[in-house]
């Protein structure tokens, strides 16, 4: 694997090689010495041009945990604050001997730019792009599912015969975009749910079942709902009348809770908005996974820095990892 820049190219076996990978990480992270030696001498940089708090520390802990060397790099009091455009930047990195570079960028198509520019030889992962994609919470909301439903038995499986539902601002959620096009090529079937004013205007394009009543599409009994945050940072008009009247139509409350199927499960990519677009009871409930998307994060982090830079590169030109056929399982860097 060269870059993880989205998730609508992402192949299935592609998507269930880093899904495995990152049970494989899990395994590693239950033993009493977490850390393991894979990425020694490597050089891992968080390039957030955005305010992040769970994805940044999430790849900081990953890629420490696989014995990386990490740089994190804030445009805030940085020289970019000054006018330093993404080319220098990246520049900058490379003289430095970045070997990846987690990106996170309010413009849609940066992290694009980045790999595919030629200013830099580092492998890119794209921690978000403006309201394109977030690969890697899609992965990690993936791993989380398939292990909630298939336990123990969940490594090679994918997710075929599972219905997920995922409601509120899908018109400004990059979760939401990878999580379409992710959990489709794993073969679950996908209903989006939000008042029209939310929905993106190319959504005919997408392997959606589209509805508006949140009611009817939980009385459809998904196996799994994902609520979304209103990123009111994001808006720059009235999308719906008010906050109580986007809650009680679209949030999921304790009634609507308790309307859900016995086994299903309530997911939120964080941070939330609760008594907005979700309860504290449905937030704290049994059902809830929004602590294990959080932990499972990790996990599906080292799998991704991992297939990035286990491979040999050659120094001077940064070709080609290793076929995964041939890379090393992480469990065996753990010996």
């Amino acid at each position: 694997m060269r870059h993880l820049l989205d998730t609508k190219t992402l192949g299935l076996d592609e998507a269930l090689q880093i899904l495995d990978v990152a049970e494989d990480m899990r395994d590693t992270q239950s033993r009493e010495v977490r850390k393991l030696p894979t990425l020694r001498g490597k050089t891992v940089v968080n390039l957030f041009f955005e305010d992040s708090t769970r994805t940044r520390i999430s790849f900081e802990a990953a890629a420490k945990r696989l014995s990386a060397d990490v740089i994190n790099f804030s445009a805030k009091g940085s020289s970019v604050s000054k006018g330093e455009s993404l080319q220098d930047t990246a520049q900058t990195l490379q003289a430095m001997g970045a070997d990846a570079v987690v990106i996170r960028h309010g413009a849609s198509g940066a992290p694009q730019t980045l790999a595919t520019s030629g200013w830099i030889t580092a492998g890119v992962v794209n921690a978000g792009d403006g309201t394109h994609e977030h690969p890697t919470q899609a992965l990690l909301d993936a791993f989380t599912i398939r292990k909630r439903f298939f336990g123990a038995e969940s490594r090679g499986r994918d997710l075929a015969g599972l219905r997920v539902t995922i409601v509120g601002d899908v018109l400004h959620s990059r979760v939401a975009r990878s999580n379409v096009w992710l959990l489709t090529t794993l073969g679950a079937h996908v209903t989006i749910v939000a008042p029209p004013t939310l929905i993106p205007q190319d959504v005919s394009a997408w392997p959606v079942e589209v509805a508006y009543d949140l009611d009817e599409a939980i009385a459809a009994a998904p196996d799994a709902i994902m609520m979304l945050r209103i990123q009111l940072e994001r808006m720059n008009a009235a999308y719906f009348p008010t906050e109580r009247e986007y809650s009680r139509r679209w949030g999921l409350d304790a009634a609507r809770l308790h309307a859900l199927p016995e086994g299903s499960i309530v997911m939120h990519p964080g941070p939330m908005n609760r008594g907005l677009e979700i309860s504290a009871d449905a937030a704290d409930s049994p059902q809830s996974t929004v602590l294990e998307q959080v932990a499972n994060g990790v996990s599906v982090r080292m799998a991704a820095l991992y297939l990035l830079l286990s491979g040999e590169r050659d120094a001077a030109a940064a070709r080609e990892p290793e076929p995964a056929s041939r890379a090393r399982r992480p469990e065996e860097d753990a010996r």
